[in-house]
């Protein structure tokens, strides 16, 4: 047996790209998933404690903040005494029930261990814990990384703003752009999308075995069981509570969240791909970083490697995050334990979107706006100002201007300027339309942008 190393990590988010993705490990992994547990199980025994239906004892503040300080200071130690304890159980979330119990034992709360859990299954934890964990992730993690990507955008967009580009639309030229507009494309897409995905509900599910308090109200009859769920998931735990629901959760936000994501991801794919292909037209060259290696066997290369490594990073997030959404808000009758496996991997995707988030970054920073290639694309490509001509004739009321053009541009000689010139001279309109025309270059031909 290997002691562990990222060199023998089967994942490559826990190996080759730890260094990227190990903010992630407080909310996703096996570690995070147990304190998150205990959190919820320790906020649920302290809200039974203060409905006075229920007659428990009071537990004094001090004892509150020794209480919350279980799962504020979780440690390793106290994650692999509750696997210990799952080796016996064959249960992990009753490993997490026997553990918070031994701590009330230690703070002389025994009174209340029977409380631990109470009337709960697996799941009212699960479906609280996880929602919590996303929710917090996407709040510390993804969305302050990819809010950096799109103020680095804005800052290429500004600097780039003035900058005249050839369009390309199916691969052919097509009318003139600003190289800054273009990229304002994806600033507005993102910013959209991001709207959309913090609208989404974190929803959990507490309810008991099958969602009906059933082993609350035979308890505790008098107690309003959904009003004191819905105060705890909504106000305590900062999630929506669903009303209505079987063992699990429905899963239909969290599908919904999962959607969010992957249509952010498309966007970052679209800007990676149309990136490289800037990248391969020679309007960006790549600074150069002594010591770096573009190709082991053509030392001239200088590989667009970050946006590559960020398309492939985002397809895996994209799959799994598909997957997700399409499983999860399925389950046989009232629960079956397919979810269970699934929803384990609910960080993967996340991770590789922050690796593919940061080789953006990384890509934008080595970045060189090759001005000219931009000018030689454009001065090659005079055949772009033919709308422009033939939409001012059409405006001055000349016939049939767009055939007239049609017949000019659509041959398989290169136009030049000279050819243009030689067309407008040709035409039955004044000297000052003659001027105006004239003055359309492939440069200034760029709309409002």
């Amino acid at each position: 047996m290997h002691t562990y190393s990222p060199l023998f990590c089967i994942s490559p988010i826990d190996g080759r790209y730890s260094n990227q993705t190990s903010e992630l490990s407080a909310f996703f992994s096996e570690y995070a998933l147990m304190k998150y547990r205990v959190r919820v199980e320790i906020e649920y025994l302290l809200a039974l404690a203060s409905e006075k239906e229920l007659g428990l004892e009071p537990i004094s503040t001090a004892k509150i903040t020794s209480l919350r300080a279980v799962y504020e200071h979780f440690s390793e130690a106290d994650a692999q005494a509750i696997k210990q304890t799952e080796k016996i159980t064959n249960h992990d979330v009753k490993a997490v029930e026997y553990f918070i119990k031994a701590k009330l034992e230690e703070l002389g709360l025994n009174s209340l261990k029977e409380m631990v859990h109470f009337g709960l299954t697996s799941q009212d934890i699960n479906n609280t814990a996880i929602p919590l964990s996303m929710k917090e992730a996407c709040t510390q993690v993804y969305l302050p990384s990819l809010d950096m990507l799109i103020q680095a955008l804005e800052t290429k967009a500004l600097a780039w703003a003035k900058i005249p580009m050839l369009a390309h639309t199916h691969g052919q030229p097509a009318s003139p752009t600003k190289l800054g507009k273009e990229i304002m494309v994806f600033i507005e897409r993102l910013v959209a999308q991001r709207k959309q995905l913090i609208q989404v509900p974190y929803s959990a599910k507490m309810g008991g075995a099958t969602g009906n308090f059933n082993a609350h109200v035979i308890a505790y009859p008098k107690v309003n069981w959904v009003s004191f769920a819905n105060h705890f998931v909504d106000t305590v735990l900062g999630l929506q509570r669903s009303q209505t629901t079987t063992q699990i959760e429905h899963y239909d936000n969290l599908a919904a969240w999962c959607h969010a994501l992957e249509r952010i991801n498309t966007i970052l794919i679209d800007f990676s791909r149309d990136t490289w292909a800037y990248v391969s037209m020679d309007y960006f060259k790549q600074r150069i970083k002594d010591g770096e290696v573009g190709s082991s066997a053509m030392p001239h290369k200088v590989n667009p490697i970050d946006f590559e490594n960020a398309e492939g990073n985002l397809g895996i997030s994209n799959a799994l995050l598909i997957h997700l959404a399409a499983k999860l808000p399925v389950s046989r009758l009232q629960r079956d334990l397919s979810d269970s496996t699934v929803l384990r991997n609910i960080g993967m995707p996340m991770a590789h979107t922050i690796i593919a988030i940061r080789s953006l970054l990384k890509g934008l920073d080595k970045l060189l706006v090759n001005e000219e290639a931009i000018r030689f694309d454009l001065d090659d490509n005079w055949a772009v100002v033919a709308e422009a001509i033939q939409t001012v004739l059409r405006k001055e009321g000349v016939e049939n201007p767009y055939e007239q053009l049609k017949k000019l541009s659509r041959t398989n000689k290169k136009l030049t300027q000279a050819d243009f010139v030689h067309f407008i001279d040709g035409l039955n309109v004044s000297t000052e339309l003659k001027d105006l025309l004239k003055s359309i270059t492939p440069h200034s031909y760029t709309g409002v942008f």
